[in-house]
């Protein structure tokens, strides 16, 4: 299986370099290993592998989840979620800082992206933040970390592709992302509260007085909050609850989204017809990648390659721990490169039959490659978190990398915990579905 391995990066890396797309990259790299290796009819079998994964009901959630996003990006959401949760936040060392781990924590919630969070909560939190004079170092930093949020707690577009291209329960993974979403984000605040207790020039000394608004006020400004947990209640309400599928859920918070955006102004006919370009612009786009991956992953197991890649690494003798250390820096180095979704759809057909080998759960895994994901969003040059927050504030890009590398830090120790106790993962889907 040598000489399939090596041509499978060969021409892989070869056309990558070319600069051709990365969802074609993977389909003309499946096509060349196949004409190669195999005698086989790929007029008739490249077209019944698109057909495959296209029409997978599975991937229908993807979709809407994306046209959700793209009316909650132009609705007043982030200015309401500031406003509900300020009060409250005033109360906790590093004050409003707190907002930013918050309200990403809030909107991964119903969003599922993790650029979308990033910018929604962004472009209100920032100014304001910096307006009022916090250190604009944990200002940023705090942000670009917390918006990775939107990958992890549920609805999360990448687990969708992960599920339809690993072949695993959406709902499971999405229940599974909820603990370690809910300890990701208050380590995060816990991170704000320690950093702004040893440097408490990073919170300027007028916020103090935020401790002292009247609870009559923090409870006033709950109702800032309905929009956010009413399109929770639509998402999250209708699967868990029983009365929804991933997909049924998706078309559920599509309708939330759209009431939100009416009763706050914000659906008129340019709205609209952006909001349709941009989800048309984005799904073609993700529904080539994946197109691609999974030729790519049908050919390359066609021809064996993830089985002799398997013994190959079985062959070193990594114990578990070790084999997710090293996972844990090729997916940092792939994340200097490639963004998220390109790095799953690119490693999953070799990487997936290797951990599985080693005895992990899959759906564990899948929370794994989320985490993985999330810190390739933050890792330069080509972490995406990076360049929306860099468009938000004009900052250079070395600069955020800098000020947000504490909680990628804080990302590596995480997976290194769950690899250690994996029952944070899978302790609500085994609970919940047995």
């Amino acid at each position: 299986m040598t000489i399939e391995v090596i041509a499978l990066f060969v021409i892989l890396f070869a056309l990558l370099a070319g600069g051709l797309w990365i969802g074609l990259t993977l389909a003309f790299t499946a096509t060349l290993l196949l004409a190669m290796f195999r005698s086989i009819p790929l007029d008739k079998l490249l077209p019944q592998y698109a057909w495959n994964i296209l029409t997978t009901q599975e991937l229908l959630a993807l979709p809407l989840f994306i046209l959700m996003g793209e009316l909650l990006f132009r609705t007043r959401l982030s200015r309401s979620l500031f406003q509900g949760l300020a009060p409250w936040a005033g109360l906790l060392p590093g004050r409003l800082l707190h907002v930013n781990v918050i309200g990403c924590t809030i909107f991964a919630a119903i969003s599922g992206s993790s650029a979308a969070t990033t910018q929604v909560i962004g472009r209100m939190s920032l100014n304001e933040l910096l307006r009022r004079g916090y250190s604009r170092d944990i200002a940023i930093g705090s942000l670009a970390g917390a918006g990775t949020l939107g990958f992890l707690i549920p609805p999360s577009n990448i687990m969708i592709i992960y599920g339809v291209l690993g072949d695993v329960s959406i709902l499971k993974l999405f229940t599974a992302g909820v603990l370690p979403g809910l300890l990701l984000a208050g380590t995060f605040m816990g991170w704000v509260m320690l950093h702004t207790t040893l440097k408490p020039a990073m919170v300027p000394k007028a916020e103090a007085q935020l401790s002292l608004v009247p609870w009559a006020e923090r409870f006033a400004a709950l109702k800032d909050l309905a929009p956010a947990l009413f399109l929770i209640a639509c998402v999250l309400g209708s699967m868990y609850g029983g009365l929804a599928t991933p997909s049924e859920a998706a078309a559920v918070g599509v309708l939330g989204a759209a009431l939100v955006a009416y009763f706050q102004g914000a659906m008129s006919q340019q709205v609209v017809r952006d909001v349709m370009i941009g989800s048309v612009i984005t799904c073609s786009m993700i529904a080539l990648i994946v197109l691609g991956a999974s030729i790519l992953g049908n050919a390359a197991a066609f021809l064996g390659i993830p089985q002799a890649v398997a013994a190959f690494v079985k062959g070193l003798g990594l114990s578990p721990f070790m084999l997710i250390a090293v996972l844990i820096v090729f997916y940092l180095i792939l994340g200097c490169f490639l963004d998220g979704f390109s790095m799953i759809v690119m490693t999953l057909p070799i990487v997936l039959p290797i951990v599985k080998g080693a005895g992990f759960d899959e759906v564990w895994f899948g929370i794994f490659l989320v985490l993985a994901v999330e810190m390739a969003q933050i890792t330069p040059p080509v972490g995406f978190n990076l360049f929306v927050i860099q468009g938000l504030t004009e900052d250079g890009l070395g600069y955020i990398a800098r000020v947000t590398a504490p909680y990628l830090i804080i990302m590596i120790a995480f997976v290194l915990l769950l690899t250690l106790f994996p029952g944070i993962v899978t302790i609500l889907p085994r609970l919940l579905y047995g």
